[in-house]
């Protein structure tokens, strides 16, 4: 097992980390981030616990435990019990008149061969049409979804009028 950031907890740490544990009066991953210190602690006899099992114990992965433990080595342990920040917030893509046209587009007649919109084919269709560069089928979802434009029910104005005939 080749493990580039080892974590040692001291006797302080440990104790701080099992009065989170027994509270219970904290953020679930601040409890799940303490189990998982204590799990990789190299003074701890904890020669059954992998990255592995404990990823599989604490229903997360290995490279999260491997990015708590690089926290844990780097920043100390109130940076590895919390969440990390991002560096850059993440841009909005879609503004008002994007949004206009892909709504526009969810109200038009599907292509030959399907009967209504799919949200992947909305997001092919864009791209296609240079309404935008690039854009996954999940943010047209969140599009429609903040738009309550919802092509499912006859009242969005995107559902195909059918007349019965007599």
């Amino acid at each position: 097992m080749n493990i580039k950031y080892r974590v040692t907890l001291t006797a302080e740490e440990r104790n701080h980390l099992m009065r989170i544990i027994s509270k219970g009066k904290t953020e679930g991953y601040r409890i799940r981030h303490a189990h998982i210190l204590l799990a990789v602690d190299e003074i701890e006899d904890n020669k059954e616990w992998t990255d592995k099992s404990i990823a599989k114990a604490y229903h997360t992965t290995e490279k999260s435990i491997g990015n708590l433990r690089r926290r844990f080595v780097e920043k100390g342990l109130d940076a590895a019990l919390g969440r990390e920040k991002r560096e850059v917030a993440p841009r909005i893509k879609i503004d008002g008149e994007i949004e206009a046209k892909i709504v526009a587009l969810t109200c038009s007649k599907a292509p030959e061969g399907h009967s209504q919109w799919t949200l992947r084919l909305l997001a092919d269709k864009v791209v296609e049409l240079g309404i935008m560069e690039s854009i996954s089928h999940t943010a047209i979802g969140d599009c429609l979804k903040k738009t309550k434009l919802n092509h499912g029910y006859k009242s969005s104005g995107a559902y195909p009028s059918h007349q019965q005939s007599l």
